[in-house]
C-alpha cells in the first residue's frame, strides 16, 4: 500500500506539470534578427504611416506618412554615391523638401536647408573647406545674398 501510495504521488507532482506544459498553448520564440527589404506600420485604416526602407537613390532611411499618404519626413543617409552622409527632410503637403538638416562635403560640416515651393531660400552651416559657420539667403528671383561667411 506504501509503494502505491508513494507512486500515485510521484505520478501527481511528475504528471501535473508535465500536464500542463504539453496542453499550454506554443508561445512565440524570440528572433534575433529581422530581415526585409522593407518595413512599413500601418494604421487602424490599413493606410501606411510609417517605412523602414531602402530610398529610391539607394540609402536606407525612416519615412513617415500623413494620413492623406504624403511623405511628411525622412531620416536616412544619402547614397553612397553622395557620401553616405544623414540627413532630415520635412516635406511640405506637396512633397517638396521645405527644410533639409544635412551633413555635407569632406569635413562633414553641419548644414540647415530652408525652403520654399522647393527652392532654396536660406542656408545656413559651416563651410565645408574652413569650417567657418556662414548665412546665404535667396530672393524670390533666387539670387544669392550672403548675409555673414562664404559659401
Amino acid at each position: 500500500m506504501r509503494r502505491f501510495f508513494l507512486a500515485s504521488l510521484l505520478s501527481g507532482f511528475i504528471g501535473g506539470p508535465l500536464g500542463a506544459y504539453l496542453a499550454a498553448p506554443p508561445t512565440a520564440t524570440q528572433q534575433e534578427v529581422v530581415s526585409a527589404r522593407r518595413i512599413m506600420l500601418v494604421d487602424a485604416s490599413g493606410r501606411v504611416r510609417a517605412e523602414l526602407a531602402m530610398s529610391q537613390n539607394g540609402g536606407p532611411g525612416i519615412f513617415f506618412y500623413d494620413t492623406k499618404g504624403r511623405n511628411r519626413l525622412e531620416l536616412g543617409l544619402y547614397s553612397p554615391a553622395e557620401s553616405e552622409y544623414p540627413f532630415v527632410v520635412l516635406n511640405d503637403t506637396e512633397n517638396r523638401a521645405a527644410g533639409i538638416f544635412r551633413l555635407f562635403g569632406g569635413r562633414e560640416t553641419p548644414v540647415v536647408v530652408l525652403k520654399s515651393q522647393g527652392r532654396d531660400r536660406s542656408v545656413y552651416g559651416l563651410n565645408p573647406n574652413s569650417t567657418e559657420p556662414f548665412l546665404v539667403n535667396y530672393s524670390n528671383d533666387s539670387k544669392k545674398g550672403s548675409v555673414f561667411g562664404n559659401f
